[in-house]
């Protein structure tokens, strides 16, 4: 199973200690083809071209998306768009925040699940019912 997990990279380096908790999970039932995303550092290489043509290779070869969304990125809503298009399942997880509220969207299309977490390990139960319905 190859996993395309989905966060905010230049606007969410709040977010990678949690980007990095959930790529643990989500170790467990393949290898996710996205792993820099839970880095606490951007790298300046490569280009933004070849992070483009990079993204959507693995994308291609990615049998679903999942997606941390607490974060609103560009990038992450054009790599779900872009998922839902090739008829890839998507899952969406975000933090339940006041201050946040999700994308209407994504919460919006029928086509991408999204489930609301308050802690990690709420979250990493959602992952494991994720796969274990897939299954």
């Amino acid at each position: 199973m190859n996993i395309y997990f989905s966060g905010s990279i230049r606007g969410g380096r709040q977010d990678a200690k949690t980007y990095n908790q959930l790529i643990d999970e989500l170790k467990k039932f393949g290898d996710v083809l996205t792993e820099h995303v839970g880095s606490s550092e951007i790298s300046s290489e490569p280009t933004d071209r070849e992070i483009h043509r990079q993204d959507m290779q693995w994308l291609k070869e990615a049998n679903l998306l999942i997606g941390e969304v607490t974060t609103p990125s560009h990038g992450v809503g054009y790599e779900i768009g872009y998922a839902v298009a090739m008829g890839k399942p998507v899952f969406c997880l975000h933090q339940k925040k006041e201050e946040k509220a999700l994308s209407a969207m994504l919460n919006g299309d029928p086509a991408i699940k999204c489930f609301e977490y308050a802690e990690i390990e709420e979250a990493r139960a959602i992952i494991q019912n994720i796969f274990t319905n897939l299954q």
